[in-house]
């Protein structure tokens, strides 16, 4: 009797045969009774005859054959529930999707006042049972002694799918097919960021557009996210899986906002030739959605009015002279027409803020607003997480490597259909040694300074020729600078790097020949420069100051400095 004895959902496993034989013969009796009384359950659920507790969505019929729930509600309100999953992936949206819009889900508790009755509860989980898709499941858990208390029915685990003991396909009408069912499951457990099991995880509200699809072009493995910065509004890419498995460095870390310009620049170049058609497409499927919303409340609507018109023929049914009934019935009946109008007001209230038909004005403006998917994209009412949905319609990861060549990142797209396309995108570095096109820059602050260029003018020309700093600004003259500095490229000041003469080649006086010649301070001249006591030049903003000083001026400003000099003494 070494054999594992199972039932519904769970399994008991027995000893071997000699503890078996040791034990009294009521008890071996007892367990081999149990043995063959599990042994004719799982073989006729094999056969698909074992009547196991069905979900709200099916019943059995008179016959005992299962079939699609006869009210019309159910079956209305899981159809609902399967083609929202299909629209938004994830069950989290489609509950708040029913939510939003007031619509319960059907229930049969297996416990309660009411077993096996329907009941409508506010949505709080999801349609997971293989008998929507049609299949006859036996086995789907099992018994886990470590969870199993004395004298409980609980303790049971779930199955994987590949174990279940017992799955017949196409046994009965379902709401969708098995593979779908099976697309569903996969969606389900991918919406869980599980980034070893290459699980992308639901679209969140970060502002990372890669999240969950960035996947590691050195390693190969998926990439999480960090934010950075004083308030962490920067996202960076990481992939740490080198750190937390073995303690080592950081594989390496993209920063997203650059990668994540060059993928949303990308994916609306894709979509250009479908701008119209996904225009028309979106007013096609807001239609209908609100028919498919306006169905449900006047199904729940009619509901409530038939549980109205049920309490009162039950209410004129009663002998009048029967009060300790009909009083009860009486309440029950006002009860139900409470609620039917209160659904009725429900119903109004929805119809108000959703139009049940979309006017030529409305669709006129979706078709405006899809040949210019970049504003849609760009919308403040557009989400992050609506952006990453739409982008993940398209693309199925985004390979990222910023090691592969200097001050670069680069990355490939790999698209649904299969094709894949290479990208690069200038990144952000540390020092000048890792710069993209070093070469290139060098070259042209040589040329631009050999034109008298100064470093603020160099700056501003290399920013037009689409030139970026190390750090992903723009060039300033400091910048300049510095780079004439370490790379030895010397000044265009009329005197090179010497310091300024008294007087200039040409017979002018420099700042300070001039603050020499008239007994003042520099700065005084620079005063009298800027009030117009002086004329002087400049080759260029930068350049020394080439000032024309004439023996008369030269007296007449000596005579002002005695003068102040002396009405500054009286003074103190």
């Amino acid at each position: 009797m070494d054999t594992a004895y199972r039932s519904f959902g769970g399994e008991v496993e027995a000893s071997s045969t000699p503890t078996i034989c040791r034990l009294p013969d009521s008890r071996r009796h007892q367990l081999s009774a149990i043995a063959r009384l599990h042994q004719g359950e799982r073989q006729k659920a094999a056969r698909g005859e074992l009547r196991l507790p069905l979900p709200a969505g099916l019943a059995y019929d008179r016959a005992g054959t299962i079939v699609l729930n006869p009210d019309e509600e159910v079956r209305a309100r899981l159809h609902l529930v399967f083609a929202k999953f299909r629209e938004l992936q994830s069950a989290r949206r489609v509950m708040r999707y029913l939510d939003r819009n007031g619509l319960s889900l059907p229930v049969r508790p297996l416990l309660g006042p009411s077993p096996h009755e329907i009941v409508w509860r506010a949505p709080d989980s999801t349609r997971e049972n293989p008998a929507y898709a049609g299949a006859y499941v036996y086995g789907r858990r099992q018994k886990d002694p470590s969870r199993c208390r004395p004298g409980s029915l609980t303790g049971t685990v779930k199955v994987a799918i590949a174990d279940w003991a017992v799955c017949l396909h196409a046994a009965h009408p379902g709401y969708i097919s098995w593979e779908e069912f099976m697309a569903n499951q996969r969606r389900l457990a991918d919406n869980v960021a599980h980034f070893e099991a290459g699980h992308a995880g639901v679209p969140r509200k970060g502002a990372a557009l890669l999240q969950g699809i960035a996947v590691c072009g050195r390693c190969g493995r998926r990439m999480s996210m960090r934010y950075t910065g004083p308030n962490a509004d920067y996202p960076v890419y990481c992939c740490r899986s080198d750190r937390d498995q073995e303690g080592s460095a950081l594989c390496q870390e993209v920063r997203a906002l650059a990668v994540d310009a060059l993928v949303q620049r990308v994916v609306l170049d894709a979509l250009v030739p479908d701008q119209i058609e996904i225009a028309l497409a979106a007013a096609g499927q807001l239609e209908q959605e609100s028919r498919q919303l306006e169905r449900q409340w006047a199904l729940r609507v009619e509901r409530a009015r038939y549980e109205a018109e049920r309490a009162r023929r039950q209410y004129d049914a009663v002998e009048p002279e029967n009060r300790l009934v009909a009083r009860s019935l009486e309440r029950a009946w006002e009860e139900r027409l409470r609620v039917a109008e209160a659904v009725e007001q429900e119903h109004a209230r929805w119809r108000g803020q959703e139009p049940l038909l979309i006017g030529p004005a409305e669709c006129a403006g979706l078709q405006a607003l899809g040949e210019n998917l970049p504003r849609i994209w760009n919308a403040a009412t557009t989400s992050a997480a609506d952006r990453k949905r739409i982008l993940r319609f398209v693309i199925r990861e985004v390979v990222l490597d910023q090691k592969r060549t200097r001050g670069q990142v680069w990355l490939k797209i790999v698209w649904q259909t299969g094709a894949t396309s290479e990208h690069h995108v200038q990144r952000r570095v540390h020092t000048y040694r890792n710069y993209i096109d070093i070469d290139r820059l060098r070259q042209r602050i040589v040329e631009l300074n050999a034109e008298q260029k100064m470093d603020a003018e160099i700056a501003a020309i290399l920013n037009q020729e689409g030139f970026v700093a190390a750090r992903g600004c723009a060039f300033k003259g400091e910048n300049v600078w510095l780079l004439r500095t370490r790379w030895g490229i010397p000044t265009v000041k009329i005197n090179g790097v010497d310091k300024n003469p008294r007087r200039w080649p040409d017979g002018s006086f420099s700042i300070q020949g001039a603050a020499a010649e008239l007994g003042l301070t520099p700065q005084t001249v620079f005063d009298y420069l800027a009030r117009g006591l002086l004329a002087g030049r400049q080759l260029a903003k930068g350049q020394p100051w080439q000032i024309e000083l004439s023996d008369e001026q030269i007296s007449q400003l000596r005579n002002r400095v005695r003068r102040t000099k002396h009405s500054k003494k009286e003074a103190s």
